[in-house]
């Protein structure tokens, strides 16, 4: 099994650590060719407006939401939440529009308010999710085929639909990688 990390900007290296833990091989993702033979695809944390523009330069739009449409598993993390989602609340930023989502950007402040807690995801067994939150956007509403996985403060920050799986915090930037496991799981 081959795992794709866009690698574009933010947090990729730690993805790939983190799958390496998981003792899955992943390869850095920068053009459309490299998405083929993956078996999963994750998009990482960052500055959602430049990875929209990086994914444009590069032409990265249609290839990933070809492979989305066939069914491989996509994971989004914090602005890999924000390019899956359908809607942005207040933005016409360029997305992937492939989860039937609406997502506030930088919803829970600024980078000098970021934070860590603990969150109850059932998913993962009853010891709760160490979450790392970065500027972090937050779900505002799904649509009637999209499981909340897990919520902070009355948001939802976990979630999936099909083949899609997002997470509005960095699982990367923790040593628990039951949440990689879990995408992992998705493709078989």
């Amino acid at each position: 099994m081959v795992i794709g990390v866009l690698a574009l900007q933010g947090a990729f290296i730690e993805h790939q650590k983190s799958l390496a833990a998981c003792g899955v091989e992943s390869i850095q993702v920068r053009k459309p060719e490299q998405l083929d033979g993956i078996q999963g695809l994750i998009i990482p944390g960052g500055e959602s407006t430049t990875m929209g523009k990086l994914m444009h330069r590069f032409d990265l739009f249609e290839p990933i939401r070809e492979l989305g449409r066939r069914g491989v598993p996509i994971f989004g993390t914090c602005a890999g939440l924000i390019m899956l989602a359908k809607e942005i609340a207040g933005s016409d930023q360029p997305r992937l529009s492939l989860m039937d989502i609406e997502v506030e950007r930088n919803a829970f402040g600024r980078q000098v308010e970021s934070f860590e807690t603990d969150l109850m995801v059932p998913d993962l067994g009853e010891e709760p999710l160490r979450a790392v939150f970065i500027r972090a956007p937050y779900i505002k509403s799904t649509g009637n085929n999209v499981r909340v996985m897990a919520t902070f403060d009355d948001k939802i920050v976990l979630a999936r639909q099909d083949n899609y799986l997002v997470a509005a915090f960095h699982p990367e930037l923790t040593d628990d990688i039951r949440l990689h496991r879990y995408f992992l799981n998705m493709i078989k």
